[in-house]
């Protein structure tokens, strides 16, 4: 696989690295700023919802970069690029909405959610096809407009 064929998965996976750095970065500054030691993680309410919008990206993250470049290497590189960004910016929301207030977190997490079931959506078509094509030896992309040709 070409550099031109994932450089802009990479690109975004590169982003999406540098976005979890920012969240572990606000965690350190709300202990420093609400006198949190490690390994406490419970203080004042204004720190524990920065820490849990931290925690929730990140346990979210691992399942993002798995779907973002099966996605972008079985179906689409350019619409698995937009939907990662599109993800990290529904992230990037829910964190600042969280640290805000609790209920600011829903809007931007439902966005997020909806934008990482159609990753896996994504994943799971471009497998498939990949699959029947190597292993089946058989092209569905290629048999349906075949198909759609003749109606």
């Amino acid at each position: 696989m070409s550099e031109e064929a994932v450089v802009v998965l990479a690109a975004v996976t590169v982003l999406g690295v540098l976005q979890q750095a920012y969240f572990s970065l606000q965690v350190i500054y709300a202990r420093r700023k609400y006198s949190v030691s490690p390994p406490a993680t419970a203080g004042p309410p204004e720190f524990e919802r920065i820490f849990r919008a931290q925690a929730n990206c990140s346990e979210y993250f691992p399942i993002f970069i798995a779907v973002l470049w099966m996605s972008g290497v079985f179906f689409s590189q350019g619409l698995s690029s937009l939907c990662g960004l599109l993800y990290l910016y529904g992230r990037l929301r829910y964190f600042h909405g969280y640290s805000e207030a609790a209920q600011r977190r829903l809007a931007p997490l439902y966005f997020s959610a909806q934008v990482l079931w159609v990753l896996i959506g994504f994943s799971v078509l471009g497998v498939f096809l990949s699959f029947c094509r190597v292993y089946l030896e058989v092209d569905l992309l290629l048999e349906l407009g075949s198909a759609l040709d003749l109606v």
